[in-house]
């Protein structure tokens, strides 16, 4: 039996909690990377996972990468993630988001809570009756805050065009082929972007419905689940789930890029090699994808209106050409230049 010391994906993390609710059904992992830089930030996931074992992973590996996200994105904050374990029928009742905020509210401030897939901004308007320290809710217009959805994509769009303009040369999306992996919020306002540039998209979606409604909105194609990660394209955007780019994936890619707002695409470290020595260029995607944290941070710190929140993502292209540029002069891979810079923002040189 594996403690959570000894799981791959363990790296120092300052403080793991199991939350167990009897009288609401509640169990959720609430996972605390690093506080260097300030309170552990990062959204709560609500999912119905295969075991136990594989929502602690996945807590873990979500809790690091927000240290890295926040860290990249000069954010002060530190890096936190949750996990709500959804049963079969996702049963995900008031009660039980009131017992998650209260889990929240004791920890004091050292996690701040948000969006995540499975969480919407009326569950967090539930939360937050139970805990102020959560961000993310509801704003007026043109104020800080809200929905992040819109704000990741903006942040993904911009790091698509540089690593295009990186790669292939060209200063705009006309005319090329975006893949991408995902219908939800970042993907479909990346996808809205693209194709406003005149980008042609391709879209995979396990919900066929939600696909097409985005394929006719955007004049894409719907492609099957199965196909996006060996179609032809010139930009590969995962936008869904993580750990996709495996050994086995990595060789049947048939793209010159890879930049998409999906946490943790890469399975193991290692992958981050497979992709660079097939002559790929990858975003890393911890920092590509800080649009929506950027935006809930400014909320909850207070420290910039919605002009300073644009001004901040727009500074991510910058970022990953910063990344490249030393993965060109030292030859290793983007992901691992990233790795090495945000460790030594949170501490651990």
């Amino acid at each position: 039996m594996q403690s959570p010391w000894d799981y791959p994906d363990f790296d120092d993390h300052e403080v793991v909690h199991f939350v167990t609710d009897r009288a609401t059904g509640l169990k959720a992992i609430i996972a605390i990377h690093s506080t260097h830089l300030g309170p552990g930030a990062g959204g709560v996931r609500f999912w119905n996972y295969a075991d136990s074992a594989s929502a602690l992973a996945d807590a873990l590996r979500l809790s690091r990468g927000m240290s890295y996200k926040n860290a990249m994105a000069g954010l002060s904050l530190g890096g936190g993630k949750a996990v709500i374990l959804a049963d079969g029928a996702r049963t995900k009742t008031p009660d039980m988001l009131a017992a998650y905020g209260r889990a929240v509210d004791r920890l004091g401030g050292s996690y701040v809570t948000a969006e995540d897939v499975g969480m919407n901004v009326a569950d967090l308007v539930a939360v937050s009756k139970q805990t102020k320290y959560v961000s993310g809710l509801p704003v007026a217009a043109g104020a800080v805050g809200g929905d992040p959805g819109p704000h990741t994509s903006y942040g993904v769009y911009l790091g698509v065009k540089a690593a295009v303009k990186r790669k292939l040369g060209k200063d705009s999306l006309s005319g090329l082929h975006i893949a991408i992996q995902g219908a939800g919020s970042v993907a479909g306002g990346l996808a809205r972007h693209a194709a406003k540039d005149g980008a042609r998209i391709s879209i995979a979606d396990i919900d066929a419905v939600r696909a097409a409604r985005l394929a006719d909105e955007v004049g894409g194609t719907v492609v099957d689940p199965a196909g996006i990660l060996t179609m032809e394209a010139d930009v590969l955007s995962p936008c869904a789930l993580g750990a996709i780019l495996t050994e086995e994936s990595i060789a049947a890619l048939r793209v010159p890029v890879i930049a998409g707002g999906a946490n943790n695409q890469l399975a193991t470290p290692v992958d981050g090699d497979r992709v660079h020595a097939r002559g790929i260029l990858y975003a890393p995607d911890y920092v590509i994808n800080a649009g929506g944290i950027i935006n809930v941070a400014s909320e909850y710190l207070g420290d910039a209106d919605m002009a300073g929140v644009k001004a901040k993502i727009e500074q991510i292209p910058g970022r990953l050409n910063t990344i490249w540029d030393e993965s060109n002069s030292t030859g290793r891979n983007p992901a691992a230049v990233a790795d090495t810079m945000a460790q030594r923002l949170i501490g651990r040189p």
